[in-house]
């Protein structure tokens, strides 16, 4: 009797295939903002404005990563740390990612559009710096700025979501958010730094050096911290705020201790637990300083 070989879940595949589990990293910023927004309007949180700014940046970044897998798929194939992505090694098809991605673009249209007329009209501008981080590493040595201003469009999305008007506020927070993830990218890069010379693919790392890059990425997570602690007093955030900040400074401070020239092997640490733990840390004390200094009600 010949057994049946099970065929793998395209949807479980292209999850696989966009991390999105990761999201947890953009999300609580694209809270910060909606809350902070919601609490500038009056007292009381719009749960279904903040569900469709949930739906409008999980499809955004699934749009990014599914663009990035698809157009990058033969120089991960060239990298012994990406050689076992989803589409190198067949596990999902060209077509299933295609496909996920168009759905995924479907949604983020229409969540935009259900929010307000500015955020649809920006939403195709923010699509386009969501997915040219993926050639940047193509015609630039700093990709990262690009990955930056990539990240630094959900705490802005989200806010004008709530308002339907710019906020220069947002766009600070969006610039924290920009810097921390595009300098730690200056770490995550370091990993690849002698593939990338090899294939000519473009990064601090390959232009400055392990240690260079490290350096930068100190500098720009020391603006990182900078950067929150103007929206935090541009916004008037109160003590709270501020002892989440000083926490999230130490852990910073952590990173770059544990990831040295010489030594790169905790970088995934550095990256999985700590970048998830400063996320998760500062929405929640300023969940809290929202709730209990500003009055913020469900």
């Amino acid at each position: 009797m010949t057994g049946t070989v099970a065929r793998p879940n395209p949807v479980k595949g292209f999850l696989r295939l966009v991390m999105i589990e990761h999201s947890i990293f953009a999300l609580p910023f694209a809270y910060l903002a909606a809350l902070t927004a919601m609490r500038s309007l009056g007292t009381h949180v719009q749960w279904g404005t903040l569900g469709l700014i949930t739906v409008a940046m999980v499809s955004a970044r699934t749009v990014a990563m599914a663009a990035n897998r698809i157009i990058d798929v033969r120089i991960d194939a060239q990298n012994p740390r990406t050689a076992n992505r989803e589409l190198v090694t067949g596990a999902i098809s060209m077509r299933v990612a295609w496909a996920g991605l168009l759905i995924s673009l479907v949604i983020f249209f229409a969540s935009a559009a259900a929010l307000n007329l500015l955020c649809l009209l920006l939403a195709p501008l923010a699509l386009f710096a969501l997915v040219i981080y993926s050639y940047a590493k193509r015609f630039t040595n700093y990709p990262q700025v690009f990955l930056g201003a990539a990240q630094a469009v959900a705490p802005v999305g989200a806010w004008i979501g709530v308002t339907g008007a710019w906020s220069w506020e947002a766009l600070v927070l969006g610039l924290a958010v920009g810097t921390w993830i595009g300098g730690f990218d200056c770490i995550y890069a370091c990993q690849d730094v002698d593939i990338d010379r090899q294939i000519g693919v473009g990064s601090v790392p390959v232009k400055h050096g392990v240690a260079g890059a490290l350096r930068i990425a100190a500098a720009t997570h020391v603006l990182t911290v900078a950067l929150y602690a103007a929206f935090g007093y541009l916004t008037g955030y109160g003590w709270l705020w501020w002892l989440g900040l000083a926490g999230i400074a130490a852990v910073l401070v952590y990173e770059h201790r544990i990831v040295r020239p010489d030594d790169l092997s905790r970088v995934n640490r550095a990256f999985f637990t700590a970048n998830g733990l400063i996320a998760v840390a500062l929405f929640a004390f300023a969940l809290l300083d929202l709730v209990i200094l500003q009055g913020l009600r469900a």
